[in-house]
Parts: C-alpha cells; structure tokens; sequence
C-alpha cells in the first residue's frame, strides 16, 4: 500500500494558527495548537464531553508571532 501524496496545491495555506489552552487557576496547565478553527472546535467538544469541569480557551495566533 502507497503512502498518500499530498502536493503544495492540497495545502491550504492560512496567516493563522489557532491555539487551545486549559486553564486552571488563571494557570495554562496544557496548550494545543492547530491548524485551522475548525480543528481546535472538533477538538474542544471532544475534551468537553471528556472532562466537561476543565476550562478551556481558544484564539487565534498569527503565524508571524510563532516563526520568525
């Protein structure tokens, strides 16, 4: 079984990474980045069905503040 191609044309390109942060006690105890707001979505219902007492915050973060 061939492993999938993928070529820069699939990629979507985007200016914006979106970061997921559990917070407790005004302290970041884990932190999650993705790429697009959709993904850190599906990703924060998931952990809310999982552990729906933990405080979690979302946003977005411009890509030039993570790269040079």
């Amino acid at each position: 079984m061939d492993a999938p191609k993928f070529s820069v044309e699939d990629m979507e390109m985007t200016e914006t990474l979106w970061k997921c942060e559990q917070v407790r006690a005004g302290q970041v105890c884990e932190k999650f980045m993705f790429d697009t707001k959709e993904e850190a979505e599906v990703f924060l219902r998931q952990m809310k069905q999982h552990a729906p007492d933990l405080f979690w915050r979302i946003e977005p973060i411009a890509l030039k503040m993570v790269w040079n």
